[in-house]
């Protein structure tokens, strides 16, 4: 079945909170006349974006603007088609077309060896033997089964109802973040670089890719080492090259690409790079004690090869800021919008609060002639007010072109939007837990909008006038 991805991506809005967006964040003093300026404009801002405020939700679960609803429609330990468990902590996520009512879903699980009720085989590990071996990555010699991988549905949107639901990765730990690819598979990412162990079978740190499959298959459990080893996040494809940009969460982290040796052929090799701001060798992007990096401020980029990319010592990152790359406050979710990419920085700024970033690739990207015309980094938003933005996780970009963010801060998460213009809005709160939310990304009709709280384990099917 050849699967059309829908590369339109999705951006959350809230009206609730004064939208001073980031420009105002970042430039304006509380009290100020240029603060109160920003503040007036914002007002008016406000009846142009967003959906209104939130409305309380009876059931004291999720809050969402007037005329929205939310469907739980999968939750940890409920049984799958293939008589498994859906395993607990659900992250990011890709959707794929399958009919007019039909789309495919494939679904992260950040879980960790050890701790048997948080995956797909029983408290006890009763259903591990269902499972051929050869199909785990790493069975950690049955005594200590990796429990990360990924879960995939088949969803109505007509009946708004899961039609199947299976396990299609398995052995894997720490299944955080990921994209999807123009070819019709997700790109699934480890956030750990544990190593073998006498009862862990392999090393880890990798990539992995799962079909969009409507059939229960599960993927083969091959690593994508040419793509680095390290502790992966989110990575995200150029239609027009196939180059897999990727993020890596450490406090000191670097921006990757990978050009492919073959389109679509992410297995076949290639070359892994890293991001340099041009002229300015170790450039520091965070912010934390100098603010280096100015909003908006187009800076050309160059990419350095990366060598022994296994790196088994786990310092893939320490080399390259050696060498030039410049340094992210913990590189999260990222993906590819019209002509140019996305990614967050869950702690950067000088509040920590986060950051997002744009980058806009060269014509000629990854060729011998991007030098002529430089890609360029831009630091698209940067929150200085934790009530608007407080350390941003996944996102995805909205069929209208904004984008959107799920939180992960363990106070209070909320997904929340940016307007190409800055303006920043809500469209939903988590008031039941203080779980983050993740994964967030539209249907590729652009009337569904998925996302899951990942303390309970549930996934959530949010519908209304997208308009």
């Amino acid at each position: 079945m050849k699967n059309d991805i829908n590369h339109r991506r999705v951006f959350l809005k809230h009206a609730g909170i004064v939208s001073l967006g980031f420009i105002g964040l970042s430039r304006c003093t509380p009290g100020s006349k240029d603060a109160l300026e920003e503040k007036n404009t914002a007002k008016e801002t406000v009846k142009r974006v967003g959906f209104g405020p939130l409305i309380p939700d009876p059931n004291k679960y999720l809050d969402l603007p007037q005329g929205f609803t939310y469907k739980i429609i999968s939750t940890k330990g409920d049984e799958m088609d293939d008589g498994f468990l859906v395993p607990a902590a659900a992250d990011a996520m890709g959707t794929f077309h399958y009919s007019e009512d039909r789309l495919i879903i494939v679904r992260n699980h950040e879980n960790s060896p050890g701790a048997p009720q948080a995956g797909a085989f029983g408290n006890n590990y009763e259903l591990l033997e269902k499972l051929d071996r050869k199909n785990f990555y790493d069975a950690g010699s049955l005594e200590k089964p990796c429990l990360g991988g990924t879960t995939t549905m088949v969803y109505n949107e007509t009946t708004q109802e899961v039609e199947l639901c299976y396990l299609s990765l398995a052995g894997t730990v720490r299944n955080c973040a990921g994209g999807v690819t123009p070819w019709g598979s997700w790109i699934t990412c480890e956030e750990d670089v544990t190593v073998s162990d006498g009862i862990l079978e392999k090393d880890h740190g990798f990539n992995f890719e799962v079909p969009a499959s409507d059939k229960i298959m599960i993927a083969d459990p091959i690593p994508l080492t040419a793509m680095g080893r390290f502790n992966h996040e989110a990575v995200c494809v150029d239609p027009a090259t196939s180059i897999v940009y990727q993020t890596e969460d450490r406090g000191d982290s670097l921006i990757y690409r990978f050009i492919p040796h073959e389109k679509e052929k992410l297995h076949k090799g290639g070359r892994l790079q890293a991001l340099v701001i041009k002229g300015q060798a170790g450039f520091d992007t965070r912010n934390w004690e100098i603010p280096a990096m100015q909003k908006d401020l187009e800076m050309e980029a160059e990419w350095i090869d990366m060598d022994d990319v296994l790196s088994p010592l786990d310092d893939l990152r320490h080399r390259g800021h050696a060498r030039g790359a410049a340094l992210f406050a913990r590189g999260e979710g990222m993906w590819f919008g019209k002509d140019e990419l996305f990614f967050a920085c869950t702690n950067g700024g000088p509040n920590r609060f986060g950051q997002v970033f744009k980058y806009i690739p060269s014509p000629h990207e990854g060729t011998a002639r991007e030098g002529e015309v430089p890609g360029k980094l831009v630091l698209f938003a940067e929150s200085h007010d934790d009530s608007l933005l407080k350390m941003c996780d996944n996102l995805t970009i909205s069929p209208w072109g904004d984008v959107v963010l799920c939180e992960d801060n363990s106070v209070k998460n909320h997904i929340r939007g940016i307007t190409p213009e800055g303006a920043v809005y809500t469209l939903g709160a988590n008031v039941g837990s203080t779980s983050e939310f993740a994964g967030a990304v539209f249907s590729p009709s652009g009337k569904t909008l998925f996302v899951n709280i990942q303390g309970s384990g549930e996934t959530l099917a949010i519908t209304g006038p997208w308009g």
